[in-house]
């Protein structure tokens, strides 16, 4: 078998050799201190070794950048369109992975794609090839004393749109070198972003769950209250009780969410609700309130004129609004100094 070389200079002739990834590290240069070397190259990840291994076997980057497009969007179009290439580049890529590692990763069946087992199996893999190499630029990045490049951010439609207008408009003057990366989605898939590496800070609803690899910074506390429309005749009724309550119509934030599930938690809800809607859109819950067409959960910030909130004893609850991180990673200049203007803007209680 053939081993891999690599070499790097530094203090005087040393080899270390890896059997598992095959790789032999060869150190060579003028006499100085070579256990400091040693260190540093352990410090690397082990990740890393393995980057440049499968480097080696010419499973490049963009390749893999390719494939985990492919893969997420089901389209070799879309995936082109994400990547900002030609749909040809993206299948001269995904036929290149495929050749070096001597499998299929995708069924063509029509017009349609399917990962294979082998495509399943490598997609771990090439999520955590990317979030090194994003790990690397970030260590590499906060070595500079400016503040600068691109910061990724995954938000929900309500926070973008109630909580974070001031907090941009004032990031963006003080740096006004680093490139906002937007993404709106659901807090759980905006979490889930931040574990797979693809997304750098998030800030979501905080999940009522710790997560060892999450790092949660609570920003904004977030009142709910049951509401319903001003004409509604729940609006006058006194003494309201949870169990009357749930004889109208509600409409809700989706089963699964952060938000549903400290609703259901606070109201003790069950299969027996009459659900009329379930929707990730506060804001359309908000618009179907107002109709009249059922009762609701919603934040303190979005009650108005047009809606009563019920007095219903032991149904407040709290949600936390704040910042997830991955507690892995290494969080670049730009993160660290969103971080601070968002805790400029936090609750004083």
């Amino acid at each position: 078998m053939i081993i891999p070389k690599f070499v790097v200079e530094c203090s005087c002739s040393h080899s270390i050799v890896s059997p598992t990834l095959g790789i032999r590290i060869v150190l060579t240069g003028p006499k100085t201190n070579v256990e400091s070397y040693i260190i540093q190259i352990h410090y690397f990840h082990i990740n890393y070794y393995y980057l440049l291994y499968m480097n080696f076997a010419h499973m490049d980057i963009q390749s893999i950048q390719a494939f985990l497009s492919v893969s997420e969007t089901g389209s070799f179009s879309r995936a082109a369109d994400a990547l900002f290439l030609t749909q040809p580049a993206i299948s001269k890529r995904i036929r290149s992975l495929e050749q070096s590692l001597g499998v299929a990763l995708f069924d063509r069946i029509g017009k349609s794609i399917r990962l294979t087992e082998a495509g399943h199996a490598l997609i771990p893999s090439c999520r955590r090839i990317i979030a090194e190499i994003a790990e690397g630029e970030r260590i590499i990045s906060n070595l500079r004393t400016t503040t600068s490049g691109v910061l990724s951010i995954a938000t929900s439609h309500h926070i973008g749109l109630h909580r974070l207008p001031p907090v941009l408009r004032d990031y963006s003057k003080h740096y006004p070198e680093v490139e906002l990366k937007l993404g709106f989605m659901d807090s759980e898939e905006a979490c889930q972003q931040i574990l797979n590496g693809e997304t750098e800070l998030a800030i979501v609803t905080l999940p009522d769950e710790d997560n060892d690899r999450l790092e949660m910074i609570p920003v904004w506390h977030d009142p709910l209250y049951v509401v319903v429309a001003k004409q509604n005749p729940l609006a006058s009724q006194k003494g309201l009780s949870t169990h009357r309550l749930l004889d109208y119509a509600a409409i809700l934030p989706s089963t699964g969410t952060y938000t549903r599930k400290l609703i259901d938690t606070a109201l003790g809800l069950d299969g027996s609700v009459k659900t009329l809607l379930e929707t990730h859109y506060l804001e359309t819950i908000k618009a179907m309130v107002q109709t009249g067409l059922g009762w609701s959960m919603l934040p303190a910030s979005m009650l108005d004129e047009s809606l009563s909130a019920l007095a219903i004893k032991h149904t407040q609850t709290t949600r936390q609004l704040g910042i997830v991180v991955h507690s892995m990673r290494t969080k670049s200049n730009a993160a660290n100094a969103m971080i601070d203007r968002l805790l400029k803007y936090a609750d004083e209680s």
